[in-house]
């Protein structure tokens, strides 16, 4: 089966950049910012962004361009006669169904609330009453993977490439208009200044913790996610550079993101520090109490489907990619066994609140915190090893030379000699380190 090609380099930096943009950007990264301390998280998270993440997403890029296959072949393209790395690819196969059997049904509750604010009955909307309602939950989780698997079943450039083009600069527009909107409220100034201004006495290691955890998972790195785009795109630029490109557009919407929150919250008296409730809670609570709410709030959410979408589109384009590697299936033969697929495995998240309770960990708990765990706690920060691992073992793994060999084949950025301590050393001790917090429990994620 010949290999499909971007049509762009700038459909490659939207489409990464889609990938690791998504519900950790603009849901995620604010609450965590309003409980670490405001600016000093931020401060904390761009450095460990250049330190950690733009080294793990270099290697990642590399292998998907070197081997020019999915995560479920690749290794066996690149490693050495006798060794078994490829089983990282069935991991990695394993992980992109477990993130969509919760993301899917996320990306169905921001559809609902846009619809919601769409027709004007934004006032009636609550989480909790939302996520226990099986017939809302099952509804927009199909029409959650059904966009996906019919946007994927187009060849790549004229389907998911298109698509994510036109969507993520809907997405960047809105973002703009949206923090502009925030930055007028009385009393925005306030949050603005929590947001922006560092408190260094707030940097505490429990803060650099969580700060490296948001950087390296925001990226969406581990799974193979990021190496089936380096798979689509030819040699003419270099790998490093072409991870600053993607890393500078994650990072806007997140700073964004929070450029609309945290105005928005001491305008209105709200807390900063609500935590995971912060974006649907909150923020419909003050789209519902201001002048044009119901277009503010539809296009909030509608933002937020955008960010949640470029995600879905992404890491289903991942799994066609490997399955239809294994098959030699079509694009909609493809979509559709694997769109069954995924909604029936996204059904235990979906009625998990209600028909399907389960509480894995504690009282409160459900699927998804399941799926969450099995993800975000293990299967990112290992396979990340595994990548970092594989990428600078001159004798067990690819090798330091041919990562540098491929990542800076073209123009742009190159890897430097000195930084090969960092690629080597620092990244996989901070994978291990994180790992160990999550299992332990000791940082939420």
């Amino acid at each position: 089966m010949e290999r499909e090609r971007l049509g762009s380099r700038l459909g490659f930096i939207l489409l990464s950049a889609g990938c690791a943009i998504g519900c950790g950007n603009v849901w995620k990264f604010p609450w965590m910012t309003g409980q670490n301390g405001g600016g000093a998280f931020v401060l904390v998270y761009i450095i460990c962004l250049v330190l950690l993440g733009l080294p793990a997403m270099t290697m990642e890029f590399s292998l998907g361009r070197a081997a020019q296959a999915s995560p479920v072949m690749m290794y066996q393209k690149l490693e050495k006669p006798g060794q078994k790395w490829h089983i990282h690819g069935v991991f990695a196969l394993i992980g992109n169904v477990c993130l969509m059997a919760f993301y899917t049904v996320v990306t169905g509750w921001m559809i609902y609330y846009f619809v919601m604010f769409l027709i004007g009955r934004g006032e009636s909307l609550a989480f909790v009453p939302m996520i226990t309602n099986p017939v809302v939950n099952v509804l927009f989780l199909f029409i959650a993977v059904a966009i996906a698997f019919v946007v994927l079943s187009f060849n790549l450039s004229g389907g998911l490439e298109r698509i994510t083009k036109v969507m993520m600069v809907l997405l960047l527009v809105l973002m703009i208009i949206l923090a502009v909107r925030s930055a007028t409220f009385d009393g925005a100034s306030e949050g603005i200044r929590f947001y922006l201004v560092p408190d260094m006495s707030k940097i505490t290691p429990s803060v650099v913790v969580a700060a490296m955890n948001q950087a390296f998972f925001t990226l969406s790195i581990g799974i193979g996610s990021m190496a089936i785009f380096g798979s689509y795109i030819g040699k003419e630029r270099s790998l490093l550079g072409e991870s600053v490109n993607v890393i500078i557009l994650d990072s806007f919407v997140a700073i964004v993101a929070g450029f609309i929150i945290f105005p928005a919250c001491t305008a209105f008296g709200l807390e900063v520090s609500a935590g995971p409730s912060l974006l649907f809670d909150t923020m419909a609570a003050v789209f519902n109490n201001m002048a044009g709410g119901r277009v503010w709030g539809t296009l909030f959410f509608l933002f937020m489907v955008f960010a949640a979408l470029s995600t879905e589109l992404a890491v289903c384009e991942n799994i066609l990619a490997c399955v239809r590697e294994k098959t030699g299936w079509s694009r909609p033969k493809g979509g559709l066994i694997c769109g069954t697929g995924i909604f029936l495995i996204s059904l235990t998240t979906a009625l998990g609140y209600s028909v399907i309770k389960f509480q894995p960990f504690s009282e409160g708990t459900a699927w998804l915190d399941l799926w969450d765990f099995i993800v975000s706690t293990n299967l990112l920060p290992l396979g990340s090893l595994v990548i970092a691992l594989f990428c600078c073992s001159d004798r067990f793994g690819w090798g330091w030379d041919n990562l540098v060999a491929e990542a800076n084949s073209g123009e742009g950025l190159k890897i430097r000699s000195w930084m090969k301590p960092v690629f080597k050393y620092f990244v996989p001790v901070c994978i291990i380190v994180i790992w160990f917090i999550g299992i332990t429990g000791f940082a939420w994620r």
